[in-house]
Parts: structure tokens; sequence; C-alpha cells
């Protein structure tokens, strides 16, 4: 199974002749949807040249705090950037600085300021390996949750043969995807989400909308591609930001936006989670010039929007999984379980305003999941993020 690697990776080269291989590395985790930094020691620039690893990369390569050209490189920031900080070679001298807390370049201010997991990759000749102190150190790192990548059994550089080559970059790969995304059914499935509300206009400036923050959608999107998922995330009019790899962002406004954005998304999709709160009506004919107060009449005439759930309900291909929502006032299971059969659903999620701290604009959510033939699951009040966990969770099960 092609092994897909969601996150933001700063990956540290310090000065081994496996140095080398943080070429091939560099280019295993951009295949895998990783999103690269490398930062490299003075040393390492002997062994590989930073033009090839920031081709490969796509990002300038950093390697002092202060560049030539005096800018100042943020460690603190690049640490928090980080969902994962990798040192790959990490040789004999990096190894004893980390142990030591030393912070004499960029690299080692980054691993002072990480909270991200850390994993190194060692690289060193036979006997420097075996040498008590090295492996002394090593334990120090991993009595500090630092993970230890090899190192391999093989052929050195000094023409011996035997433990401290480094682990090849894509056993590196294989490694970190099953520590961050283990045995996630959702890895490699391309999984349509919409969020937000939608904007129907009365004229260029009023518009008819709702309370959607869109935050349920994107804390979908975030999981769903923290699995190794392929995210199109559509969504409405929000403030809401995601720097997430792994998640195609494309926003629209009103309904008819959400329709067409969606249409021709869905039926290349494995799953269609279908979170965001479409208005069900729009203005019949809206004004193309700002509606002055004397002029306005006192009603707006309405029309229905695209119903652009059973649109999908009615065209969905056969092996594809469709989820709703459905946020209720009243009688909740029944009018969701009768929206799971009409529109041909797999999955329906239920909340309703009746709930305190569920609905839009929380931080929170209180859910129920409907499916086929299948009894009502209920979740407490928990976060949106793990409620998105909740949900993903079930839709494995139904893969």
């Amino acid at each position: 199974m092609e092994r897909f690697l969601h996150r933001k990776v700063l990956l540290g080269v310090s000065g081994s002749i496996a140095a080398y291989k943080a070429a091939a590395l560099v280019r295993e985790l951009v295949k895998a949807g990783a999103d690269v930094q490398v930062v490299m020691t003075r040393a390492a620039h002997d062994f590989v040249t930073p033009l090839t690893l920031a081709t490969l990369s796509g990002k300038p390569v950093l390697t002092d705090l202060i560049s030539g050209d005096s800018t100042w490189n943020d460690h603190v920031h690049l640490a928090r950037w980080a969902d994962v900080l990798l040192v790959a070679p990490l040789s004999a001298n990096t190894l004893s600085k980390m142990v030591n807390g030393q912070c004499d370049n960029l690299l080692l201010a980054c691993f002072l300021s990480a909270t991200c997991p850390v994993y190194v990759a060692p690289a060193m000749d036979l006997e420097m390996y075996r040498d008590p102190s090295t492996h002394a150190n090593l334990e120090k790192l991993r009595d500090r949750s630092v993970r230890t990548i090899g190192p391999a059994s093989g052929e050195l550089a000094s023409g011996l043969s035997g433990e401290g080559r480094m682990t090849e970059p894509e056993d590196i790969v294989h490694r970190l995807h099953a520590d961050l995304v283990g045995n996630s059914k959702l890895n490699g499935k391309r999984i349509l989400i919409t969020a937000g509300p939608t904007q129907e206009a009365i004229d260029p400036v009023r518009y008819i909308g709702n309370r959607s923050s869109g935050k349920m959608g994107f804390a979908l999107a975030e999981e769903a591609a923290a699995r190794g998922a392929h995210v199109e995330l559509v969504t409405g009019p929000t403030n809401i930001a995601t720097s997430m790899t792994g998640v195609s962002r494309t926003d629209v406004v009103s309904a008819a936006d959400m329709a067409e954005a969606c249409k021709t998304r869905a039926l290349n999709s494995d799953i269609v989670i279908m979170s965001a709160a479409v208005a069900d009506f729009r203005p019949a004919s809206p004004a193309t010039g700002k509606i002055k107060k004397k002029e306005a009449a006192m009603t707006v005439e309405l029309e229905p929007t695209e119903d652009i759930l059973a649109w999908m309900g009615k065209n969905k291909p056969a092996e594809q999984i469709l989820v709703g929502f459905a946020l209720e006032t009243n009688d909740g299971e029944a009018n969701a379980q009768g929206k799971l059969v009409r529109k041909n659903l797999d999955l329906i999620v239920l909340n309703t305003l009746q709930d305190a701290g569920a609905g839009f604009g929380h931080d929170t959510n209180k859910v129920t999941l409907l499916g086929k033939n299948t009894k009502p699951l209920s979740f407490p009040l928990m976060s949106k993020a793990d409620t998105a966990r909740a949900i993903l969770d079930h839709i494995g099960t139904l893969l």
C-alpha cells in the first residue's frame, strides 16, 4: 500500500557521509505528501549541497541562525511549524550536542525548541557506533522521548561492514507513517468535505445566511488528512484557516457555487462528507444595486436552492460512502432517519440545538450517528477535534 504522510516535516541534516542520502529522503517525504523544510549544519554542506535539497523540497535550505543577508531564521517559529522533527543523518557529534543541551547552530536550536515528536536516524562508522558513549547518548535521547530509527547494518564508508549505516530513506518514511498514521483505512482515500455557511445575496451588500462557523468541517478535513487521505475541502465564507498538508481548499459563497464545486469533485471521491450548512432558500430576484431603505419592500420573495445532498445520493458511485449532517431542534432522530433514507445516505450525523455546547459557533459538539439498519450511536459532548475523530473512526468501519 502506498503511504501518505501529510505532515510538516522539519528535516535536520548533520555532518555525516550519509548526508548524501538526504536528497533521496527529501524526495521520498515529498512523494508521500509531506511539506519539508530542511535545516543543515555547516558540516553537512561538505557532503551534499543546499541547492540540491532546496530544489527537491521546494524551500530554501536554512543553516545559520542569521543568514548572510541579516535575515533571522526564527528557530522557535520553525519548531512550532513542524508536525515532526527528523534528524537524518544524525552524526556522533550532533548526537553528543543534543544530549548535552548545546545550542551552537540552527539545527540544535530547533531541537531544543521542539514540542512535536522528534526522530533521529544515526549514521556513523562501526567503531564510533559501538563506543559506549554513543550508546549512552542514544539511551539518554530515548529517555527524553526522542525516537530512534536504526541504524542498519551493511557496508560502511570506511570499507567495514556492520552497524552504523543510516536506515534507507524509504524505510524511514515507512517508520514515520507507521507511527504517525498507522493502519488508517483512510490512507490514500479521496475525500470531499464541505464546511461553513453559504450566503445568498439580497443585493450586493446584504445576504441571507446562517450561524455556521465551519469549525466542524475544518476539524474533519484536518483529521482526515492526518490519516493519509487526500482531502478536497469546499467551504463557504469563514475566517478559519488551515495549513494542513493533504487539504486542498476551495472557497465558495452561495449554495449554487457550492453545488457547482461539489459536483465536479464528488464522482471521483471515495468518501463525501457534507457538513456545510447550505441555505435552503435564496432571494428569487436579488437586486443589482444596493436597496435604499426608503425604497425597500417589506417582503423578500424566496425560492428553494438546489438540494446538493439529494443530488449526491442520486448520483453516487456504488462504492462511495456518502455522509450527511442534520441539525434539528425537535424530533431529531426521526427527522435524521428520514433524511438518511430519502437522500440515499450511508451515514448521517445528527446534532441538536437543544444540547448546550452543540451546534453552530462552539468549539464542542454532541452528535449521534445514524446508519442503515443499525442502532443510533450517541457520543457525549466533546471537542470538535474529538468529534471528528469519532466520526472518521466510524466511517472507517464502513469501508
